[in-house]
């Protein structure tokens, strides 16, 4: 059973009040976070082509999630890994996953991901880490989500 993750006002990806980004919906059944995406001729760099910079965006956004969603912990990125297999071309339905593989002792989140089709056919895969953002430095961040969670912890829960 998937439940729907809290979202943003401002965030690029998944905010609800940026009029310039993404607007993305984010799911999690407590291991795998996923997020439906329609790429729009907006989104291209190459006519026909959705922009590299714009998938990349995406799976940093999925693999902090996945992170969040075990760790219970804001994290930030710090390697972005990214393989390009196949064109996404704009009006094609596609969904976003990913999943926290590594944990450092809370030092060092590892994340993958995959940006496919309904069909399963991966066009996007990525590896990142990332670092935890300490309870402290992360409390003004809270204030940006529509459920105005009190503790990180809330937040995922």
């Amino acid at each position: 059973m998937m439940k729907k993750l809290p979202r943003t006002h401002s965030c690029f990806v998944c905010g609800t009040s940026n009029r310039h980004g993404l607007n993305l919906d984010f799911e999690t059944d407590g291991q795998i976070v996923r997020s439906r995406f329609v790429p729009q001729p907006d989104h291209v760099g190459f006519k026909g082509v959705t922009h590299g910079g714009i998938l990349a965006t995406i799976l940093d956004e999925i693999m902090v999630w996945a992170c969040g969603v075990k760790t219970r912990q804001f994290a930030f990125c710090a390697e972005l890994n990214v393989r390009y297999l196949q064109q996404v071309t704009p009006g094609l339905e596609l969904w976003a996953e990913g999943e926290l593989v590594s944990n450092r002792r809370n030092r060092i989140f590892e994340a993958r991901g995959s940006i496919l089709d309904a069909a399963g056919s991966v066009f996007v895969s990525a590896t990142g880490k990332y670092m935890p953002i300490k309870e402290e430095k992360s409390r003004s961040f809270l204030e940006e989500f529509e459920s105005r969670p009190s503790t990180q912890a809330d937040l995922f829960e």
